[in-house]
């Protein structure tokens, strides 16, 4: 791909994607080429419609997969190369709507209660209590913590946007515990190097440590405490466009999943079997 590829480069670059996706975007592009052997400037929307019905059928990749290629292939032919895309003939895979993964709050107390590790604890406690991804976490600075306000800083967050979250009270009596302690400078987690934040992978561990001596069996990871922060700020009587601004959300559309996990008012349903049945 040669000179295509530093064009799409600097396309990607000029756009502000960031690393990951523009070395993503260049990989899809990249296999689509080597699947047929030629440039991707020879190519149309034959070929793509082909190389995409590959992916589900013959390579049965996941959805997001799929769309990660549809859109780096978008984004190449519209961008890079300046040409029309027509979603009729180039229809986008639709995605399986799961439902997350949510804790409750007796499993949340199990969890921290088995991490006696008070830099661990801190960790896991500041991103339910703030309802962080991940990377959001690792790239905490100390900075970041507001006791004035009771908040936290998160600088670019996902699609490089700042934001404000919460700070409990409970996280910040924590947090101070876990300063005097370790004392870190620069970033709030520190790696093995304190120039160097923590990272994702470290925190990752953490969390399966810790769901592992609670005796979690349910298929939850580190971005379960998220969800599960927000499903309990609903829970609690939170309006939804306030945990759309707290968790940093575009659109509402994506914060309104959390609705279909609130158990509060489910629970209060009564299956018409009890009362035809139960006699």
């Amino acid at each position: 791909m040669g000179e295509l590829r530093d064009k799409m480069k600097m396309a990607l670059e000029l756009k502000g994607y960031t690393a990951k996706t523009q070395r993503a975007y260049i990989r899809y592009v990249g296999d689509f080429a080597q699947y047929f052997g030629k440039s991707p400037a020879e190519m149309s929307e034959a070929e793509i419609r082909e190389y995409l019905h590959h992916l589900i059928t013959e390579k049965q990749l996941g959805d997001s997969s799929i769309n990660g290629a549809y859109s780096a292939l978008k984004f190449f032919y519209m961008t890079t190369l300046h040409r029309d895309w027509n979603i009729a003939k180039i229809p986008r895979r639709k995605q399986e709507k799961k439902l997350p993964i949510v804790l409750d709050g007796s499993e949340i107390k199990q969890l921290l209660a088995v991490t006696t590790n008070l830099k661990h604890r801190a960790i896991l406690m500041t991103t339910y209590s703030a309802g962080l991804r991940v990377s959001e976490t690792a790239h905490l600075k100390v900075s970041d913590v507001d006791s004035k306000r009771m908040q936290l800083r998160i600088a670019r967050g996902k699609g490089k946007k700042d934001r404000y979250a919460l700070l409990s009270r409970v996280t910040l009596n924590l947090l101070r515990d876990y300063w005097r302690q370790y004392r870190p400078k620069l970033w709030l987690f520190p790696g093995s190097s304190p120039d160097s934040p923590i990272s994702t992978r470290t925190i990752q561990k953490v969390f399966e440590n810790a769901k592992r001596k609670a005796g979690i069996q349910k298929p939850a990871t580190v971005h379960t405490l998220r969800h599960s922060f927000a499903t309990h700020l609903l829970e609690a009587g939170t309006d939804i466009y306030h945990i759309q601004e707290l968790m940093g959300h575009t659109s509402p559309k994506t914060t309104a999943i959390y609705i279909h996990l609130r158990r509060q008012d489910v629970l209060k349903v009564v299956s018409p079997a009890d009362s035809l049945l139960d006699s």
